[in-house]
């Protein structure tokens, strides 16, 4: 999806400047974003020898293992976000499959760290129903992308 919202070639010099301060701001989440994921990563690498360092040493139980999933999905779910600054940034399009598919990444870990005695069954329909919704949009997308990029190759066989 091509966007003109934020082009740096507009004919109004006042949204042109403010066109630049808006993609100044994105670019100082990024660069705010690489600063989360190291500080994830240090929690993470914090949590885990934490975790090993106290009796019993070097066991983890499951409630642990799940933290660590945890832990480390929500770095993965940074990185992803990054990946979305990026891409929006340098190509002007925002990346929809991406989104989804962070949003999709961000339902996991929900899932994965989800404490059933904590949640209503009202809740867990309602995960399953985001779930569902989101994996449907992505196998649109993903479906929709692959019968453009088919059209365009069979464009440029013909000419």
């Amino acid at each position: 999806m091509k966007h003109e919202e934020i082009s740096e070639d507009h004919s109004d010099p006042l949204i042109k400047a403010l066109h630049r301060a808006i993609r100044a701001g994105i670019k100082i989440l990024a660069v705010l974003m690489v600063f989360v994921i190291f500080w994830s990563i240090a929690d993470v690498v914090l949590v885990l020898y934490n975790k090993l360092a106290s009796p019993p040493f070097f066991l983890l139980d499951i409630n642990d293992i799940l933290e660590t999933f945890a832990a480390f999905l929500v770095v993965l779910i940074g990185i992803e976000i990054f990946i979305n600054i990026r891409l929006y940034l340098g190509s002007n399009t925002f990346p929809v499959e991406l989104v989804i598919a962070t949003a999709l990444m961000a339902i996991a870990r929900k899932v994965i760290v989800l404490d059933l005695k904590l949640v209503t069954s009202e809740q867990v329909v309602a995960l399953g129903f985001v779930t569902l919704a989101l994996g449907v949009a992505y196998w649109l997308v993903k479906h929709s992308n692959s019968l453009v990029s088919n059209n365009q190759n069979q464009d440029h066989t013909l000419n």
